[in-house]
């Protein structure tokens, strides 16, 4: 019997070129020389092929973001302690964070889900709580979670998407909250583009020299004791990522099926692109990569799965404050598509170059 993952990968279909091709003729009749609003042009052809539609629409917008805990903190990795996941969670619910500002200049809702925090949180309206397990192993001592716990994440990840499908959805954003998780990261990296953790772990919430040493070095013990299969992309997720890691690569996979655009933010949800592009490499062409973060393994994660950045601002909060950024653009850029007026419209005279 096929599984929710497996069905949803299977409904994930190429874009539809035709209606590129209608778009990117639109695009060559508006009043203006070819390609002069670059990277805009290109997203509104792409987000055509991903709805299927020749003039995309984006009413509806979300972010979501996970949170869940690390085992990992335990070694030391970060200046912050396990508390403060919980604490950022609460924040987001009263809508003090970053994100809940960024998403609101998008005109975004942003959903909150406990996929994984160490605490246990109080009942609050606002929060969608999905817990399938109160954090994760320490990853330098054992596998961060059961193959069955990394399946249900992912699965997690699959349904809440689907649900806000339900309520109207043209595009979503992913973002993350967990202390700890650059950690995770950064193994998961490793273990799938066979980087050097040298050169893909960076500072997280700002360590010293002495710190980022002591963190590579974690990264090393937590791939040699796990050994992850980097070909079996849940064997990976489940011995060194993370819950919030897993459900953000579900949200990707079970936005695709259903023919949503996907903008990620940073380092963590690079991370969860990784997994859900080595589960379904036909996702790639979903995903809208929002910036490149200041964390140092971002890049070559994009590097690795072919995606170019929209904006380098130094970014590196996470929360999915850089995924609302992107989905303002997306919306710009289709907005570009459909308002704006053809040569024939206007009675603007068009260029006489061959």
């Amino acid at each position: 019997m096929a599984t929710l993952i497996e069905n949803t990968i299977n409904m994930i279909k190429p874009l539809d070129a035709k209606a590129m091709d209608k778009a990117r003729a639109r695009q060559n009749l508006l009043t203006k020389p070819e390609g002069s609003l670059g990277r805009l042009e290109d997203l509104s052809i792409q987000i055509a092929g991903i709805q299927r539609k020749t003039i995309p629409v984006i009413h509806h917008k979300a972010v979501i973001t996970m949170a869940g805990d690390h085992g990992v903190v335990a070694e030391g990795v970060g200046n912050w302690p396990q508390e403060v996941t919980a604490q950022m969670v609460e924040n987001f619910l009263i809508g003090g964070a970053g994100v809940n500002v960024m998403a609101k200049q998008a005109g975004a809702r942003n959903i909150i889900i406990d996929i994984g925090v160490a605490t246990e949180m109080k009942p609050n309206p606002k929060l969608i709580s999905r817990k399938v397990a109160p954090g994760t192993g320490n990853i330098a001592a054992g596998p961060a979670m059961t193959p069955e716990q990394a399946m249900k994440a992912v699965e997690t990840g699959i349904e809440i998407v689907n649900d806000e499908i339900a309520r109207g959805l043209d595009i979503v954003g992913t973002g993350d909250m967990g202390i700890g998780n650059t950690t995770a990261s950064s193994a998961v990296c490793v273990a799938i583009t066979g980087r050097k953790p040298s050169e893909v772990t960076g500072r997280g919430t700002g360590i010293s020299d002495e710190q980022l040493k002591h963190k590579i070095a974690i990264v090393e013990k937590a791939l040699a004791i796990n050994r992850p299969d980097p070909s079996q992309p849940l064997d990976v997720l489940a011995k060194v990522g993370g819950l919030e890691i897993g459900g953000l690569a579900g949200v990707m996979l079970g936005s695709a099926a259903q023919g949503i655009p996907v903008v990620i933010d940073g380092f963590i949800s690079g991370a969860a692109a990784l997994i859900a592009i080595s589960l379904a490499p036909q996702l790639k062409d979903y995903v809208i990569a929002s910036h490149v973060s200041a964390e140092a393994g971002h890049r070559a994660m994009l590097e690795y799965m072919g995606l170019s950045p929209l904006l380098d601002l130094g970014l590196r909060l996470g929360e999915g404050t850089g995924a609302a950024l992107g989905i303002f653009l997306c919306d710009t850029a289709v907005k570009v598509l459909s308002g704006m007026s053809t040569f024939a419209e206007a009675g603007v005279s068009e260029s006489n170059e061959e």
